[in-house]
């Protein structure tokens, strides 16, 4: 059955505004060369410097394989540049270039720019609420996964009479 517009509830609304947020922040970001995705790597550097591409891809759950496409990628932008790490020839600490840092300023303004378009309209007292409505429902979707990944690992009784 298709979802008539009458139909669609909050999961569209919330889907559809992150769907816009996003399109809008790719386009802001494109003259400074950068794409979401390399923006968030070089958002956890600013927090933290020298993770190693396990941590960074821990940090934004995704596969090792497409944060190291990805880290390949901003450092070929000259945005960072890999070290090793001290008693592990393995393993290479990521850290932000001079670079980068100055990137980085015009990165938050943009960002920035885009949450203060996106909570127009609403007072703080709203903005405060929405977040706190947000953050429950975060937390319940997260529940109800977690519900589901320990179902889908206990093993299914047989059948009675198989």
């Amino acid at each position: 059955m298709i979802i008539n517009d009458s139909q669609r509830g909050a999961g569209f609304l919330l889907t559809e505004s992150a769907r816009l947020l996003r399109k809008l922040v790719d386009r802001r970001l494109q003259p400074l060369g950068l794409t979401r995705a390399q923006w968030a790597v070089l958002a956890i550097l600013s927090q933290q410097e020298g993770l190693s591409q396990s941590q960074i891809s821990a940090r934004l759950e995704i596969e090792k394989s497409t944060v190291g496409r990805l880290i390949d990628q901003v450092e070929k932008s000259g945005w960072i540049e890999r070290r090793p790490i001290a008693g592990d020839r393995r393993v290479w600490g990521i850290h932000l270039t001079e670079r980068a840092r100055h990137l980085l300023a015009e990165v938050e303004t943009v960002i920035l720019r885009s949450r203060c378009e996106m909570l127009y309209g609403l007072s703080p007292e709203q903005q405060e609420h929405l977040c706190e409505l947000l953050q429950t429902i975060k937390s319940s979707l997260a529940s109800a996964l977690e519900l589901d990944r320990a179902e889908a690992l206990t093993p299914r009784s047989a059948a009675p009479g198989a």
